[in-house]
């Protein structure tokens, strides 16, 4: 894990405790897990005098799990595959989005639509019509899986009955079926 990250966690987990340096450095050790425990119970006696040196060893300790944001130009790599469903390939897109880091919703909005087959109708429709940003982006896949569920469902919906009848007409239950 992030070593800034789980500081930062901790803290909050222990923010009514956060001005007790001696508890904050004595609990710290419950929120590790085994490797940064080992480590942590290799430390000399002694050698940490305040919860801020103990967080600064830590990070020191553990600046190779340091998080980096990935490059703005994976989101161009991203295509969906043959049998990938669109759920699937939106999510793919917005966890790839989230390890970049702010300030791309344009690029973002923008490479996902490339990623899509060309003669997709969601393809055309960002087309003439780009988002502006992702909360677009997504209302509009949103607005897309809506339109393709409505129509998977009327080519599965039950037999005419069911449905409303345009005409007045309501066909009568059978009374040979059980139920």
């Amino acid at each position: 894990m992030d070593p800034v990250e789980h500081v930062s966690h901790y803290i909050h987990m222990m923010s009514l405790h956060s001005h007790n340096d001696v508890l904050m450095c004595k609990v710290f050790p419950s929120s590790l897990g085994l490797t940064a425990l080992r480590w942590f119970n290799g430390l000399r006696k002694g050698s940490i005098h305040t919860f801020t040196e103990l967080i600064q060893e830590f990070g020191v300790r553990f600046v190779t799990c340091s998080w980096e944001p990935q490059p703005v130009d994976d989101l161009l790599l991203i295509k969906i595959r043959i049998g990938e469903t669109l759920h699937s390939y939106a999510s793919q897109c917005w966890e790839l989005y989230n390890e970049i880091g702010g300030g791309n919703e344009k690029i973002a909005a923008s490479t996902f639509r490339i990623g899509l087959p060309e003669d997709s109708e969601l393809w055309e429709s960002l087309t003439k019509k780009p988002p502006e940003d992702m909360r677009q982006l997504m209302r509009h896949i949103e607005d897309y899986k809506c339109l393709g569920d409505d129509r998977l469902h009327s080519k599965c919906k039950a037999p005419l009955i069911n449905r409303p009848q345009q005409n007045g007409f309501q066909p009568r239950p059978r009374k040979d079926l059980k139920i």
